[in-house]
């Protein structure tokens, strides 16, 4: 191993190369705690080129390693393996172009999610997915978990903003996918990419797609008696044929923490709405009083719109610090990630209140209640004895409560699943959202990125070639030999320049 540092510090430098322990502590987890592994050494290239020569050494020596971002992930997708290295990206953090007439940057994937919109912003424009970590989370991160946030109700995921992606395979080679245009020709690999949790390659530079600002943008807060009537104004506002640029819900627990972090002046409530439009005046303005409307026939109080584009955005800091202000209430809490139907969302909020009082438990939500996206935060302390296991079995006993409700744990969710969680992965096998895939990596495979992690089963239907290559091998390169076999396939994406 010792020559093998060698060959990574002349890489990267001694300055790119961490291996003592007390530096290592840093990255042995990523904003999942609970999970905590020491990675035998952290490399933290400044080019593609040195992504390559570090994979390439990682794929001679049979050494597993795990891409890092800013480490925010709530999932553990930047979770070190065990006797591995991880590749931190967070010094390639360069805007290597930006494009207006085209609405597109190219960025590395060490770039802060908020910085592409402090970019872009003096033209108006701005970066559409938002995760609450946005100021410290980096692209190559959200790329790699397909990071949603607030307005991803209206504006998507990650993979909606990402047009094309330069990735190093796990052999070194150097590939790309997609392009500079909005439906580059060929299978949409870069939609493969987005989402794979690392398990398909490096990001090394990324092009985003970047959206004009609305004319008017207007933040309403409702305050309800409980989540139920928040839910049920939820369901009302999407029949109505509205689709607001966010909709969040949080819970009396969630409520306290933002009030005692951020002091957000939210209403002292059962369930608080947060319902954004953006668009043309006279629409928002219309819109704007149909949601009032609903949230007054649904039982709301206290309805009020926020007056300037500070109080705005301090009602947005609020909800986006939600998580860590948790510390503010709880000394430990683990957070989960599922999907409902959202006219689910009273009858499963009342479930998840007699889940926590059965189990002794306090259990905050906070959540993209547009699209029925839960963030149950079930808080305990592990000091005291138990309290650990039991937080961990009510947060399944929660995913189960989704899997009932007709869907399953949201796609951000990470494909690397404990061994405890076995009888939950088989819940969602039998669900109607059989999108999952319990095949490791096989023996004796080169693929040495993570090979803790489990991948989706891809439709057959649509790329039988893929799904083999890709669930069974872990091999992408040997998708791109794979379909140049294939007659009338042509394959652009891996020959052609940006």
């Amino acid at each position: 191993m010792g020559h093998t540092f060698d060959e990574l510090r002349a890489i990267v430098g001694d300055r790119g190369l961490i291996s003592s322990a007390e530096e290592l502590h840093t990255y042995e987890c990523d904003g999942l705690t609970n999970f905590r592994v020491m990675p035998r050494a952290v490399v933290l290239p400044n080019t593609t080129e040195q992504v390559q020569a570090v994979v390439r050494i990682c794929h001679r020596e049979r050494m597993p390693f795990v891409a890092r971002g800013s480490g925010t992930g709530l999932s553990g997708g930047a979770l070190p393996v065990e006797n591995g290295i991880v590749i931190s990206l967070a010094r390639m953090n360069r805007i290597l172009e930006v494009d207006f007439p085209n609405a597109r940057v190219v960025v590395e994937p060490g770039v802060i999610n908020l910085d592409v919109t402090g970019r872009v912003s003096p033209q108006d424009y701005f970066y559409a997915p938002d995760p609450s970590s946005q100021s410290i989370c980096s692209i190559g991160g959200n790329v790699a978990e397909n990071s949603g946030g607030a307005h991803c109700l209206k504006y998507g995921f990650t993979t909606t903003h990402v047009l094309g992606l330069e990735v190093v395979l796990p052999d070194g080679s150097l590939v790309h996918f997609g392009g500079k245009t909005l439906d580059a020709p060929g299978y949409d690999l870069a939609g493969v990419f987005v989402g794979s949790e690392g398990t398909l390659g490096v990001a090394t530079k990324i092009i985003l797609r970047i959206v004009k600002r609305p004319e008017c943008v207007r933040t309403l807060l409702a305050a309800f008696p409980s989540t139920n009537e928040a839910g049920a104004a939820v369901s009302d506002i999407i029949a109505e044929g509205m689709l607001p640029a966010a909709i969040e819900m949080m819970d009396n627990l969630a409520i306290q923490a933002a009030e005692a972090a951020v002091h957000a002046n939210y209403p002292n409530c059962g369930g608080l709405l947060l319902v954004e439009l953006d668009g043309p005046v006279a629409e928002v303005d219309a819109l704007m009083t149909e949601v009032k409307k609903i949230c007054s026939s649904n039982g709301a109080p206290e309805i009020r719109v926020a007056q300037s584009d500070a109080e705005r955005a301090l009602v947005w800091k609020g909800r986006k610090a939600a998580f860590a202000a948790m510390g503010r209430i709880s000394p430990n809490y683990i957070v989960q990630d599922g999907v409902i139907p959202r006219t689910a969302l009273p009858q499963v909020m009342s479930e998840i209140e007699r889940l926590s009082q059965a189990g002794g438990l306090r259990v905050a939500n906070v959540f993209h209640a547009g699209d029925g996206n839960l963030h149950p935060l079930v808080l305990y302390d592990r000091r005291i004895a138990g309290q650990e296991e039991a937080a961990e079995a009510l947060s399944s006993q929660i995913l189960e409560l989704c899997i009932a409700a007709g869907v399953a744990p949201s796609t951000h969710c990470s494909f690397r699943i404990p061994r405890k969680s076995f009888q939950l992965l088989a819940s969602v096998a039998k669900s109607p959202v059989n999108t999952c895939r319990t095949r490791p990596n096989p023996q004796g495979s080169r693929n040495v990125i993570d090979p803790r992690r489990w991948t989706p089963q891809l439709n057959p239907k649509r790329a039988a070639c893929i799904r083999r290559c890709a669930t069974n091998s872990w091999r992408l390169w040997e998708m791109r030999m794979c379909m140049r076999r294939l007659p009338r396939m042509p394959w652009p994406e891996f020959s052609r320049s940006w």
